[in-house]
């Protein structure tokens, strides 16, 4: 089977950490090395993505050890930070995308909420990536950026 190339040029991702986004994104965390944002679509509330600004394809192959914890500790204090602000039963943490599709690599940080039953749970509940996804108004998700970046700079956002 052949698969075909994306067209080269940058990735959204690329964009989005160059200032030329294709559209408007709700950055939680911005550093020298690291980005946060929310899903533009998410399949669970507080769904957010971290990635590395520098272009990287491999979880793990593109960073050297201290590169890659530099990296975790990001998404660990990303997660927390949805984990404290968003009701959570568990936070998944994947590193999910494609060489033939997005080739960036990031990690998705995703609230399940409390009461989903356990059928519904872990990959299934992140099935809706394939299948549809959850219609947040603007306004909510930039209330829900804010808060979150309130908690990373060591505020109580409310």
């Amino acid at each position: 089977m052949r698969l075909r190339r994306r067209p080269a040029g940058p990735c959204f991702i690329c964009e989005i950490v160059g200032g030329h986004p294709r559209r408007p994104h709700h950055v939680v965390y911005d550093d020298q090395d690291a980005i946060a944002f929310l899903d533009l679509w998410p399949p669970l509330w507080g769904a957010t993505l971290v990635c590395p600004k520098q272009h990287r394809e491999q979880a793990t192959g593109d960073f050297d050890e201290a590169g890659y914890l530099r990296l975790q500790r990001v998404v660990h204090r990303v997660g927390e930070a949805l984990r404290q602000t968003v009701p959570c039963e568990r936070l998944y943490v994947m590193s999910l995308g494609s060489q033939t599709g997005n080739r960036h690599v990031h990690w998705h940080l995703a609230p399940l909420p409390p009461g989903v039953p356990r059928l519904l749970q872990q990959c299934r509940s992140y099935e809706e990536l394939l299948v549809g996804r959850l219609d947040i108004p603007d306004d909510e998700m930039a209330r829900l950026a804010g808060h979150l970046r309130d908690r990373l700079d060591g505020r109580r956002g409310t």
